[in-house]
């Protein structure tokens, strides 16, 4: 495989990554969140997760397959390999206890009232929120490298759908870590530095399965992806998108990125 397509996929991974960072510049430098831009955002970025994991990505994975094990296995693979990403998404979504949950939704206005002494309960909330954020980003830079690698424009979009919905992440570690500590540039710091498991989970995907890769590999981790990228739009960016604004603004957002995602492909295909 070419390095330079290896670099393109890496950078791509390490740009959604640290998108955690840009959240983390809002909360530095304003002084209120932008609900609406948020719920719309967010519902754009499910709907170029979903389009592209039932248009894309699900069907190359059982075209691989089937021209590797034979069409009726091959299918079966693939779907199994569906609903184990979908299962990968929920135990690691399982694990994380509810209190500590990076997708429950933080205000840039919070900050507001920042006490300026340690709070070690909201100091552990924020760091906590940050570990857990960098579990959660884990297989999404796995599911951005691989697609990148495979197809550049699915990357592109994998990435930016990530990206987006990482920006409200960087607020929810730096709010909380800001309420503890009163200190801008740590909560910055550490807001930022959360994102960085997204591009440990490329280099994973680099090191551990590249060497053996093929069609059958490929078509399981394209089902994986695909089954990742179904759970955290339906679980964590849909939910949120909600909640950050009115009901009808996530949903014309979902309908707009399907929209945008499906033009794009068609216009580089």
């Amino acid at each position: 495989m070419q390095g330079s397509a290896l670099l393109f996929a890496f950078s791509l991974t390490l740009l959604a990554g640290l998108a955690t960072g840009i959240g983390s510049l809002l909360a530095y430098f304003t002084g209120r969140t932008n609900t609406r831009f948020f719920s719309v955002a967010l519902g754009a970025s499910g709907g170029v997760m979903i389009y592209i994991s039932f248009l894309e990505i699900l069907p190359e994975a059982q075209l691989k397959l089937t021209s590797a094990l034979g069409r009726t296995p091959g299918s079966w693979a693939a779907v199994a390999g569906f609903f184990g990403g979908i299962l990968l998404a929920a135990v690691i979504d399982r694990l994380v206890p509810e209190t500590g949950n990076p997708h429950e939704v933080h205000r840039i206005e919070n900050c507001a009232d920042c006490i300026t002494g340690e709070d070690s309960r909201m100091l552990r909330v924020g760091l906590f929120t940050a570990i857990t954020i960098a579990v959660h980003n884990f297989p999404e830079g796995l599911a951005a490298f691989i697609s990148a690698l495979e197809h550049t424009s699915v990357g592109i979009a994998v990435a930016v759908a990530i990206a987006v919905h990482n920006i409200p992440e960087g607020i929810a570690v730096f709010v909380p870590v800001y309420l503890a500590t009163g200190n801008r540039r740590k909560a910055f710091l550490l807001s930022f530095l959360s994102g960085l498991s997204e591009p440990v989970g490329a280099l994973v995907g680099y090191f551990f399965l590249l060497p053996f890769y093929n069609d059958v590999l490929s078509g399981i981790i394209f089902a994986l992806v695909a089954g990742i990228m179904v759970f955290i739009s339906l679980d964590e960016l849909l939910p949120t998108a909600r909640e950050y604004g009115e009901a009808h603004l996530a949903i014309y957002g979902v309908t707009a990125g399907m929209l945008i995602m499906a033009i794009s492909l068609l216009l580089l295909a």
